[in-house]
């Protein structure tokens, strides 16, 4: 069996797989959240989230709704340098977005089944 024959079945056993795989993980809400980052945010974003009374009145001047606040979390960077992940029984985490091209630092308490935003602020450039 010489090269171009072993290359033929190497890349119809490929293609097979990836119609098998293609068929077994459509229809399914499948994702690879494999950075820090990302496992955060989707940790944050499947939990209810609650405002408390400093972020609601910030929400309020701002002019800001729910789906806005879950964007801004979805899409957002967390710093874990000034975020408390050892933090027991509820981690804080310091997520930075933009919106409307000026940033923000939201700051939320993680919970076991809830997730809490403290505080939502404008950083002056």
């Amino acid at each position: 069996m010489n090269i171009y024959q072993r290359f033929g079945y190497y890349l119809g056993g490929f293609a097979i797989g990836l119609i098998i795989l293609a068929f077994f993980l459509s229809g399914k809400r499948t994702s690879c959240d494999y950075g820090p980052n990302a496992r955060t945010v989707k940790n944050i974003s499947s939990k209810p989230i609650l405002y408390n009374a400093q972020a609601q009145n910030s929400i309020n001047q701002n002019q800001l709704d729910s789906l806005t606040i879950i964007n801004l979390i979805k899409y957002g960077e967390v710093d874990f340098s000034m975020s408390k992940t050892k933090q027991e029984p509820c981690k804080v985490y310091t997520i930075f977005n933009a919106f409307k091209e000026q940033p923000i630092k939201l700051v939320i308490e993680n919970c076991d089944s809830l997730a809490t935003l403290n505080t939502i602020e404008y950083i002056k450039p």
